[in-house]
C-alpha cells in the first residue's frame, strides 16, 4: 500500500511574495540612481560625452603651416622679398656668430678649425693688442714728436712685434700638437691652420668671428 503524500512541503520550493519584493527593488535601485543623478542636475545643462559613456578619441597634435596669400600687386611682393632677403640676412649672422657650419664661410668650416678657434679663444694673446700698440708708435714715431719720443716708440715697436711673434709661434705649436693628437686623418694643411690662428690671435675679442665659446683659460 502506498505511503499518503506528506503534508509538509519544503518551505524553500513555496514561491514567497516577500523575496519577490526584495527582487523587486534590487532591481529598480539602479533606474532610481540614475533618475536621481538626472534629477540634481540644473536645468539647462547638457551631459558631456563622459557622463553619457562615450570616449572622444584624441586627436594627434599636427603644426600645419599656413599658406601664404599671394600678393596683391607688384609693390607687396617687393616688400615681401625685402622682409625676406633681412630675415635671411639676420638668420646667416646670428647661424655665422654661433659657429653653425650651415652658415659659416669656407675659412671657417670644419672641426679642425673649430678646434683652432677654442684654442686662440681661451689664451690671453699678446696680438690683441698690437694694433693698438702700432698706431701709439705711429703717432710717437712723427716728426712732430721730441726726438727721445720717438726712440721709444721705435723700441716700443720692435718689442711689441717681437712678443706678437713669439706668441704666434706658441699658439702654431699648440694648434700642431692637439690637431695631430685628435685629428690624426686630418687632410687640413697645418701652414694654412697656423696662419688660421694667428689672424684670428691678433683680432680684439669682441670682433672675432665666429665668436668664442669658451671662456679665457678654460680647458679645451
Amino acid at each position: 500500500m502506498a505511503a499518503p503524500p506528506s503534508r509538509w512541503v519544503n518551505v524553500c520550493d513555496v514561491p514567497s511574495l516577500f523575496k519577490r519584493k526584495v527582487e523587486e527593488e534590487a532591481v529598480d535601485e539602479t533606474p532610481a540612481e540614475e533618475s536621481f543623478g538626472a534629477a540634481v542636475r540644473p536645468r539647462g545643462h547638457t551631459p558631456s560625452k563622459r557622463e553619457l559613456g562615450k570616449v572622444t578619441p584624441k586627436r594627434q597634435d599636427t603644426t600645419r603651416r599656413r599658406v601664404a596669400e599671394p600678393p596683391a600687386n607688384t609693390k607687396e611682393a617687393r616688400q615681401r622679398q625685402r622682409e625676406k632677403a633681412k630675415q635671411d640676412r639676420i638668420e646667416r649672422r646670428e647661424g655665422m656668430m654661433n659657429g653653425d657650419d650651415r652658415y659659416l664661410l669656407a675659412r671657417d668650416k670644419g672641426p679642425e678649425r673649430a678646434l683652432v678657434r677654442d684654442l686662440v679663444d681661451r689664451r690671453l694673446t699678446i696680438g690683441t693688442w698690437f694694433f693698438g700698440g702700432a698706431l701709439l708708435v705711429l703717432v710717437g714715431s712723427s716728426r712732430a714728436m721730441p726726438q727721445l719720443i720717438q726712440v721709444v716708440s721705435n723700441l716700443l715697436w720692435a718689442l711689441l712685434a717681437a712678443a706678437t711673434l713669439i706668441d704666434s709661434l706658441l699658439i702654431a705649436r699648440e694648434i700642431k700638437r692637439e690637431v695631430k693628437a685628435r685629428f690624426p686623418k686630418t687632410e687640413q694643411r697645418m701652414g694654412s691652420l697656423y696662419l688660421y690662428g694667428a689672424m684670428r690671435g691678433l683680432t680684439f675679442r669682441r670682433l672675432r668671428m665666429p665668436k668664442p665659446r669658451v671662456k679665457i683659460g678654460t680647458k679645451v
